[in-house]
């Protein structure tokens, strides 16, 4: 059945409740591989609330929006691919809170039978406390069966490019056999990430690591080379997924800093493979 542009466009959920806890917050930072040295001063504060204030990871809002995508956009959610991923946030997070969640369409292509659909997504959390807004975030997804439905043609915000020098800074971060079957735990359960079988039907060797894991290693990347782990400093985190990361992998993010702008990619060296690119990640000033 075709994609109805007009109802698509109408799918609108407000102030939709959801809570997390401190719990949460660790699990979090683990499943993006923080504490993985127990006796590392700087991950701690992200992994264990005793002692100072727990810290939290900035890529923590992408886990805290129930179902990212608004239910009922009548497309073949097997043939969906996420294409890139951007973060504004406005605050801090708090390592426990109640929010109140936004989700909307911002738009919707037709790229043709063969390129599929492009949907421009976008959600909003608010603390439920006083309607402060802690950040918004937007992403671009594939349809990749949809194409053809008879909508508008379009094209989703332009990538940042990053100079065209050699970086000036660079992280290597091993990735863990078990990964993603720990970070599944913070909300995406889609067995492509769990099950051999499913993983193999669809063309992988094995289950491949969750595209907003490696969005989270690159800021954990950030945090570690740049900021000093000043979780504070982050309030935009932008990136195109280019490639899947297999577990185990050891992902290199190379960063360039341009005054309060860092431009990053991501890749794995040994598979020869950029799994993240066009990467943009702004600092207050």
């Amino acid at each position: 059945m075709p994609i109805d542009y007009d109802n698509v466009m109408s799918k609108v959920e407000t102030d939709l409740p959801f809570s997390y806890t401190d719990r949460d917050t660790m699990l979090y930072a683990l499943s993006i591989g923080m504490g993985q040295d127990p006796l590392d001063a700087h991950e701690l504060p992200f992994v264990y609330e005793q002692g100072e204030p727990l810290r939290t990871v900035p890529t923590l809002a992408t886990v805290l929006v129930p179902e990212v995508f608004p239910v009922g956009l009548g497309w073949d959610y097997d043939q969906i691919l996420h294409g890139e991923q951007r973060l504004k946030i406005f605050r801090p997070l708090p390592p426990a809170a109640d929010l109140l969640i936004n989700k909307r369409v911002v738009d919707v292509f037709d790229r043709g039978v063969r390129n599929g659909a492009m949907f421009l997504l976008e959600a909003e959390g608010r603390l439920a406390s006083d309607d402060t807004v802690l950040f918004n975030m937007g992403c671009t997804v594939m349809a990749r069966g949809d194409g053809g439905f008879g909508g508008p043609r379009g094209k989703g915000p332009p990538p940042h490019r990053p100079p065209r020098r050699e970086p000036d800074l660079s992280c290597d971060i091993e990735t863990r056999p078990d990964q993603p079957l720990l970070y599944r735990l913070t909300g995406d359960r889609n067995p492509l990430h769990a099950e051999p079988a499913r993983a193999q039907a669809v063309g992988f060797e094995r289950p491949i690591m969750h595209g907003l894991c490696t969005f989270g290693i690159a800021c954990r990347a950030v945090l570690k080379t740049i900021c000093d782990y000043d979780f504070a400093l982050i309030e935009q985190f932008d990136a195109r997924f280019s490639s899947p990361v297999l577990p185990g992998d050891t992902i290199t993010t190379d960063m360039w800093q341009d005054g309060n702008v860092i431009s990053f990619t991501c890749s794995v060296r040994e598979r020869d493979v950029e799994v993240l690119r066009n990467g943009k990640c702004v600092l207050r000033t």
